[in-house]
């Protein structure tokens, strides 16, 4: 991308809200679950989208506003993707229990593995590009080595879902947001993993009685966030006992039930999440106020994603079906 290359040599600057709509793309027939901007810095003009139709598509979200590709592997809907770190392949879950990793050029699946349980999440591990771990309507997490198409390693939770994974501290570690919220106490909705020897740390981080759809990790900070379905987002630390940052709560934005993904802009300043309206919200990490919201969409916009390299580029999707890029 011509629009890219001034900024691959240069370290990124700071974030501005963007205001204004680049592309409106329509071409999803279901709810877009997930985006991601391609990893590589010379191809992140590419934007993965997951759809509850059935589809994962490829985007140029930069320079033209196109479907580059269509991969119809799926024959459910598509409920996680994720880039794999060299940007040639992508690896794709959903509700028909199957885990795909498909070639980016030929299409072709390098790899596939049914499950017993329906995914709803799958994570790349940030320092092994060749494992990754899938959760979803199932106790159980699994780790896959992707060489030899075999689990690894399961980790047991007493709990009938995980709605997202987040790696910290270069994978040694890991977080799991479910579905547990029991009536005496609320443990459980966030558990720490020892990856390697799949042994719990804590299940006592979160102690209100709300789920939390998805988790995100500052990009220099030792601390992250819960998207909770109590409308608000949670501050904690991201070193052992992880604490929850009592003084700071990210509020304003509605959440109802969807599974509204939230996450930093790359220099940290700033925290963007979808909303159940259609709203974008952009917080201040460190006041936590809100510096503006975004009229995106008609239905829920269940993820904004920035750009990693062009500062103040923004990525938003929702149930209706539709991709904006705003800047």
């Amino acid at each position: 991308s011509e629009l890219i290359k001034p900024y691959l040599g240069s370290k990124y600057k700071f974030t501005e809200v963007p205001k204004n709509l680049v592309f409106h793309i329509s071409e999803h027939s279901g709810p877009v679950n997930e985006i991601q901007w391609c990893p590589v810095r010379e191809q992140s003009h590419m934007l993965l989208s997951a759809s509850m139709d059935k589809t994962i598509k490829v985007w140029d979200a930069v320079d033209a506003g196109c479907c580059l590709k269509t991969y119809s592997c799926h024959y459910g809907a598509v409920r996680a993707a994720k880039w794999s770190s060299c940007g040639r392949r992508i690896l794709s879950g959903g509700f028909d229990s199957v885990v795909h990793l498909t070639d980016v050029e030929t299409g072709k699946q390098i790899f596939s593995s049914k499950n017993e349980f329906r995914i709803s999440t799958l994570k790349f591990h940030p320092a092994e590009s060749n494992i990754f771990i899938c959760g979803g309507f199932s106790p159980e997490v699994k780790a896959w080595d992707i060489r030899n198409c075999k689990v690894i390693r399961v980790y047991k939770a007493a709990v009938q879902q995980t709605l997202d994974i987040l790696f910290l501290h270069e994978g040694r570690e890991f977080l799991t947001s479910t579905d547990a919220v029991s009536r005496d106490s609320a443990d459980r909705t966030i558990i720490a993993w020892d990856f390697h020897s799949a042994a719990k740390i804590s299940n006592q981080i979160f102690h209100e009685r709300y789920t939390c759809p998805s988790l995100a990790l500052h990009p220099t900070e030792s601390v992250f966030v819960a998207q909770t379905n109590g409308n608000y987002m949670a501050l904690f630390s991201s070193q052992r006992p992880y604490r929850i940052n009592k003084k700071k709560r990210y509020e304003g934005h509605k959440v109802e039930g969807f599974a509204v993904g939230c996450e930093f802009s790359p220099d940290g300043t700033l925290l963007v999440t979808g909303s159940s309206e259609g709203k974008v919200f952009f917080y201040n990490y460190h006041t936590a106020r809100i510096i503006r919201t975004l009229s995106a969409h008609k239905e829920a916009c269940v993820s904004a994603a920035f750009h990693p390299i062009l500062p103040s580029l923004l990525a938003t999707c929702d149930w209706a079906g539709e991709i904006k890029i705003w800047q």
